[in-house]
């Protein structure tokens, strides 16, 4: 029925920020807003979503608010993104989708139903209102719920700019009573019914209840009068008069669906044994007896109905609910309906089943990646330990492993791969899964021949599986590839590793694949880096960061690896603000204290920077930190040689050459990085023909990048200078500079020692057009220049506004990320941009954060 006093009020409200429609269950919450949708007198734009238990992590509750949006067609861009793990979610997401409703026309109108559920989540609270504070005019939040949200409402009460409709308001008046009275073809007295909506304190579900049950009273003034309205005296009499007034076959159906959340008809027969429930549900639905059709054959049992019918159904039928849940389970698996399944599942306790249909469909990848890994996880943590069957051990060596529990999880894969030779026990879905948690196993102890092995055995097990079959589980692929990729990169099989992230990193986008494809980018980033290519390694990692902003992935949930490169690049280039800015972003990951190889170029990169502040003896202590790596894990070859590369750079800046070269013997072979390094040793200890000689066995380029060239050039010109050869030494030093020109490498120059500072004052022809060189090696040009650079010498400082625009460039911001940061156009931040570049005398990005730098504004 209308009530077109609340609908009023409701339109008033589509003018303010918030409408709160708060009240108990069975209030007419959901009803009056949909009726006032109904009615037109909403704008357009409207997104309904009825929020569930499990909305209550950020990733899942926005991805749903955005995919409702996208549906009725005014949605956020693809460029907004989406979440891709279900506990958090990226600010710059929320900035982007704020920033698409501010443009809007008109008005879009959020309806959040039941939003209770979600009510203990501070978090999502937080970024409820952060989108508010944010959006402008463009966003009207409807809240139906029936506890207070934890919205700063106060703050809008106080500003007038919240629609309250409680309880009270909600409240049936006694002449709307009489309303709900007359349509079901009943009349009271004027005196009944006010007594009615006394009693009942105008509750709405209960009023109907009671009109419902008075029907078929004989006298239903004399009913409505002597009804006591207490839970329990309601329930006896909706058991009495309306349960046992029906069919013993409609008895036993609602009673035994009473379980289910939804109902469909197999459902329903699967739960009874019989077929006629298709009939029954119609009929009941038509005869408004508790059942709401949901449309695609789906139907419902009224809440508080069903609560009815459950405590019912153990005292007529005790010990029946397990077994009902227990069918339940089984035929939504048979369905495809995993995560209405599980429930059951947990509530009937038939464990081995589930787990067999769960490996068996293919969703093993389900619990390692995506929005539902967190759920399920949650779920399959209530699977006892004695539950039998592969299946179950392949899900407990999923668990584990994501856990970073190497030694259970392999307990338990090994005790699957034992049951998988018994012919029985033994599918291509079994098979798979085994050998694509044989994978990512593999790539935790570091064997990269594991990896390969088992990834042999992925695509056999996956020739025997339809395709079909696989299409609908892009993730299991994209996770295969990734942990093969990162096996062979911590082998040092840098060629394979590059081949096998690559294609992971260009598989179709979408959440189940985000966070894959982010590590593989980072990795790509990291093997660019390790050979040598720094704008290649920047350009990969700067990808890795902009997939996890796109796929809202929040820092704590990243990998770090590309936060890492980004860093090592910075250093590579002097630019050690920079460095330290991206060291932080590492140390926000949760998951990088458990990947080997950012614990150990971390622990590399703290050690390059304790050197190039001139501290030796820290550089080391932290080497020293580094220590063996665990049993279990294979020995990284290039962690080796680099950890020995950088003990031997310490050494040798602390005038310790023999220790240096003692420390390469022992760790290095025979790469161009240690070779290098030992003939810097062999010419600090006055032995240059020595370093001669272990250059020129130097073989030719082997895909090193100018990084590892300009610093082998660099050598050989020290050695060319020691013996006395000034001419091959200039020559040398020339191509040295031309290679790390591009890529502005001024540590080469730096590390390489005084030799380098006498050989340019002696001919400073050779650093002729290198200004981006550090002054040191300049001369007088450079500091005429920094000193042009003086705060005193820049006359109009920047803006408040402007130092931020700074500041964000300096943490490598696109401009578009430093537009969705600051809340401005991207035209804006353009403008900006022209007028720090002006103020510092810089041309490009670099320039202006260096010469920011000198001037001590960052």
């Amino acid at each position: 029925m209308r009530r077109p006093r609340l609908i009023e009020r409701l339109a008033l409200g589509a003018q303010t920020p918030v409408t709160l429609v708060n009240g108990p269950a069975g209030a007419g919450k959901t009803l009056l807003v949909a009726d006032w949708i109904a009615l037109e007198q909403t704008p357009s734009q409207v997104a309904w979503l009825t929020v569930d238990a499990e909305d209550n992590s950020p990733g899942v509750f926005w991805t749903y608010v955005l995919e409702a949006m996208r549906r009725h067609g005014f949605g956020p861009p693809e460029s907004v993104g989406s979440p891709a793990r279900p506990g958090e979610v990226d600010h710059s997401l929320l900035a982007r989708l704020a920033a698409h409703l501010s443009e809007l026309r008109e008005p879009v109108v959020l309806v959040l139903d039941e939003f209770d559920r979600v009510a203990g989540s501070t978090q999502i609270a937080d970024e409820l209102q952060f989108v508010l504070r944010s959006v402008g005019d463009g966003l009207r939040l409807v809240i139906i719920s029936r506890t207070e949200p934890q919205l700063p409402l106060h703050r809008y009460r106080a500003a007038g700019q919240v629609t309250d409709i409680r309880g009270a308001d909600l409240a049936f008046l006694p002449e709307e009573t009489s309303e709900l009275l007359c349509r079901h073809g009943m009349r009271l007295s004027e005196e009944g019914v006010e007594a009615l909506t006394r009693r009942t304190g105008g509750w709405a579900a209960g009023l109907r209840l009671c009109v419902l049950a008075a029907q078929q009273a004989e006298d239903a003034d004399a009913f409505l009068k002597d009804f006591e309205a207490g839970r329990s005296t309601l329930a006896d009499f909706l058991l009495a008069e309306v349960l046992d007034t029906q069919p013993g076959e409609t008895q036993d159906l609602m009673l035994r669906s009473s379980v289910l959340e939804q109902i469909h008809p197999d459902l329903a027969n699967a739960l009874t044994g019989r077929q006629d429930a298709e009939p029954i549900l119609a009929g009941l639905q038509r005869a408004n007896a508790f059942v709401e059709s949901l449309g695609h054959s789906w139907y419902r049992l009224h809440p508080l109905f069903a609560e009815i019918l459950r405590v019912h159904l153990r005292v007529r039928c005790p010990g029946l609910e397990p077994e009902l849940h227990r069918r339940a389970a089984r035929w939504l698996s048979e369905a495809g309906l995993f995560a209405e399944a599980l429930p059951h599942a947990a509530a009937a306790g038939d464990w081995e089943h589930t787990a067999n249909r769960f490996v068996e469909e293919l969703a093993i990848g389900r619990l390692l990646t995506g929005l539902d890994a967190e759920r399920l996880d949650r779920l399959f943590s209530a699977m006892p330990p004695e539950t039998p069957g592969p299946a179950a051990d392949l899900v407990r060596t999923a668990r584990h492993l994501t856990r970073h529990d190497v030694g259970r999880g392999l307990d338990h894969l090994r005790r699957a791969q034992e049951n998988l030779h018994d012919g029985a026990s033994s599918s291509a879905a079994r098979r798979f899964s085994c050998a694509l948690l044989r994978v990512l196993a593999a790539r935790m102890i570091g064997s990269a021949d594991l990896a390969e092995d088992a990834a042999r055995d992925v695509a056999a097990a996956e020739r025997a599986i339809p395709a079909e079959r696989l299409e609908p589980h892009p993730e299991l692929r994209a996770l295969m590839l990734t942990d093969l990729g990162s096996a062979q990169l911590w082998a040092g099989r840098f060629d394979a590793a590059r081949s096998t992230l690559s294609a992971s990193a260009h598989l179709s986008d979408g959440p189940a694949t985000a966070f894959p494809r982010h590590e593989s980018l980072g990795r790509l980033a990291l093997i660019d880096f390790l050979r040598g290519w720094p704008d290649r390694a920047d350009r990969h990692a700067r990808e890795a960061v902009a997939e996890a902003e796109h796929s809202g992935l929040p820092p704590a949930a990243r990998t770090g690896v590309a936060e890492l490169v980004l860093a090592a690049v910075a250093l590579d280039r002097d630019e050690l603000g920079a460095a330290h800015a991206h060291l932080e972003q590492v140390h926000a990951s949760s998951v990088a204290p458990h990947d080997p190889i950012v614990r150990a170029e971390l622990t590399l990169l703290r050690s390059r920077l304790l050197l190039a502040k001139g501290r030796p003896r820290a550089a080391l202590h932290v080497l020293d930190e580094l220590g063996e790596p665990q049993a279990a894990v294979v020995p990284s070859p290039w962690v080796r040689d680099r950890t020995a590369v950088s003990k031997a750079n310490a050494h040798l800046a602390a005038g310790r050459p023999e220790t240096a070269l003692e420390v390469l013997a022992q760790g290095g072979t025979a790469g161009p990085e240690t070779v290098v390094a030992a003939a810097r040793a062999r010419l600090a200890e006055g032995s240059g023909q020595e370093a001669q000689s272990l250059l020129d066995a130097l073989p030719a380029g082997q895909g090193e990048g100018p990084a590892i060239t300009a610093r082998t050039q660099l050598a050989r010109a020290q050695a060319a200078d020691a013996l006395g050869d000034g001419s091959a030494a200039q020559r040398l030093t020339a191509r040295a500079l031309s290679t790390a020109r591009p890529e502005e490498l001024r540590r080469p120059f730096i590390e390489a020692g005084p030799w380098l500072r006498h050989l340019v004052r002696r001919c400073p022809a050779l650093t002729l057009g290198h200004d981006w060189l550090t002054p040191t090696l300049v001369g007088h040009s450079a500091a005429r220049r920094t000193h042009e650079l003086s705060p005193d010498a820049v006359t109009e400082p920047l803006s408040e506004r402007e130092h931020e625009v700074l500041e964000r460039l300096a943490r490598t911001m696109s401009t578009e990320e430093i537009a969705a940061d600051l809340h401005l156009s991207v035209n804006t931040v353009k403008t900006h941009l022209k007028s720090v570049y002006r103020k510092l005398a810089a041309s490009r990005r670099s320039e202006a954060v260096r010469h920011a730098r000198e001037l001590h504004l960052l």
